[in-house]
């Protein structure tokens, strides 16, 4: 990085003191980062008993609260890519949760759905879950924990602009996703 590729002091604008940090665990992004991981990592040991790991149990709780649904759609939903999407379907395939059906109307989309299986397991996820956010909001008020969530929606709404966001992220994924289905036709 060069010099020129960097704002002149006077150019940049004025940090307020508040935000200003001493080491990486000051900052918001190192907290949050640390609070989804350890969340993460709670709510895939307890997915254990139902043969789920942390990147399978959204797909699965996706595809049973929205009712069947294509490759694509769940692709967008769960902000991956089309390669990702196709491993973990394969995986959600072999345990028997979900099967893929390609469309009679329209030979480029492939429909999902939910196996009994995967929705005897689907049906269990969101007590999982809310039994790990009861933990993270102990001793929170309701009205805290709504407040929490409305500044989170903030600080998601001031970083969209940096350009890496999962729903743009999501956007271009669906379109490599819709592109490699219409291939297959």
């Amino acid at each position: 990085m060069n010099d020129e590729s960097l704002p002149s002091a006077a150019a940049r604008p004025q940090v307020p003191v508040f935000c200003q940090v001493g080491s990486a665990e000051d900052t918001v992004g190192y907290r949050m980062r640390r609070i989804v991981n350890l969340l993460a990592g709670e709510i895939e040991r307890r997915m254990e008993p139902l043969g789920l790991t942390d990147a399978q149990w959204k797909p699965l709780l996706r595809m049973f609260a929205s009712g069947d649904t294509t490759v694509a759609t769940l692709a967008r939903g769960c902000h991956l890519d089309a390669g990702a999407m196709t491993r973990l379907l394969d995986r959600l395939e072999a345990k028997n949760l979900c099967r893929r059906i390609r469309s009679v109307e329209d030979r480029r989309v492939v429909n999902l759905e939910l196996t009994d299986e995967g929705r005897v397991a689907a049906r269990q996820i969101p007590d999982v879950v809310a039994e790990v956010q009861a933990v993270a909001a102990a001793g929170f008020s309701q009205q805290e924990f709504d407040q929490l969530k409305e500044y989170l929606e903030r600080i998601l709404t001031n970083v969209l602009p940096f350009g890496g966001d999962a729903d743009a992220s999501a956007q271009r994924s669906s379109a490599s996703v819709s592109a490699s289905e219409g291939s297959k036709k």
